[in-house]
């Protein structure tokens, strides 16, 4: 009786085997920009409500989140939102060089440049870039009372903020700007109080983004975007990128969209599935966005709001 009670168990446990091995899991790396943090918490909804998979969400930068995927082992399955070319270093070395991460094919498009509040930009004609280092503009944005006019370039970690270091230096701005690095909530803030306060103060701006639903806001003209002014060099690549890049004009539309771990295929079918068809326009991006950085909404929550508001393009994604 023992022998067969041994032998039951056994057949039970290894017939369980594949479906443990089919449970669809998923971590998804959050990055600090809201737009990421809208667009994970809509995958990982989409995940746990449709697929019945179980979601993790794991904050990180843009480095540490390919790093993740590029080892395959679960640690970070997703990046849920990868900027090109700004993030050009990471796809080039993992997605075409590496093979280990997949990159979606339905992007985007993002704009990005800097800006100003429009009461600013109108009571000092400030149209273009170069209007930030007239020494009466600059005067206006020096809050700390060092002599220079901050503007806020993007947060540790972010490609766009090297790349904004340069073209600080390169429109020949460094005499008159000092460019600041600080995670986006102190942006955001900064550009409240700047308003009420009727200061100066520009900052890096992109589409899509909630701060064009939370402020009267204009974007500078910058020269055009022309290949041959734009040699950025990424830290990833070179410890001395800052003097070998060379970056004076205005950046190329990005195309935007998410990327996984090519092992995913493997461990969680159904989602790596789901993540080929998954697709948002920069308006939705934007919306959700919103609803996280004016309204104070939980991001968990505004994706379920979504995800129960679009249901027939869920559908779609889903392949149904």
């Amino acid at each position: 009786m023992t022998s067969k009670l041994k032998l039951l168990a056994l057949m039970g446990a290894t017939c369980m085997l594949p479906f443990q091995a089919m449970a669809e899991t998923v971590k998804i790396g959050v990055p600090s920009w809201t737009g990421a943090q809208a667009i994970a918490h809509v995958l990982g909804e989409i995940v746990t409500s449709k697929i019945g998979g179980t979601v993790e969400y794991v904050p990180g930068n843009n480095a540490t989140i390919f790093q993740a995927m590029d080892q395959g082992k679960g640690d970070i399955d997703v990046h849920p939102d990868v900027w090109l070319p700004n993030q050009e270093s990471f796809t080039k070395k993992y997605v075409d060089e590496e093979g280990t991460v997949t990159l979606s094919s339905n992007p985007y498009e993002g704009n990005q440049g800097f800006c100003v509040s429009k009461d600013f930009a109108k009571a000092n004609n400030i149209t273009d870039i170069a209007d930030l280092g007239r020494p009466d503009v600059a005067a206006l944005m020096d809050s700390d009372g060092n002599g220079k006019g901050e503007m806020w370039i993007g947060a540790p970690g972010w490609a766009s903020a090297n790349v904004n270091e340069v073209k600080v230096r390169d429109y020949g701005l460094l005499d008159f700007i000092e460019p600041i690095r600080a995670e986006e909530a102190v942006k955001t803030a900064r550009i409240k109080d700047s308003i009420a306060k009727g200061e100066g103060y520009a900052f890096y701006c992109y589409t899509p983004h909630a701060v064009w639903y939370m402020f009267d806001i204009v974007m500078l003209t910058e020269p055009k975007y022309d290949p041959a002014k734009y040699v950025m060099v990424q830290p990833s690549d070179d410890p001395d990128w800052y003097n070998k890049s060379n970056v004076a004009s205005k950046d190329a539309l990005k195309q935007v969209q998410i990327a996984w771990s090519k092992s995913l295929a493997s461990r969680s079918p159904a989602i790596a599935e789901f993540f080929q068809k998954f697709a948002l326009d920069a308006d939705d991006v934007s919306s959700l966005a919103y609803e996280i950085s004016a309204k104070d909404r939980d991001p968990a929550d505004v994706a379920k709001d979504w995800v129960a508001a679009n249901a027939a393009r869920v559908d779609a994604m889903l392949g149904l």
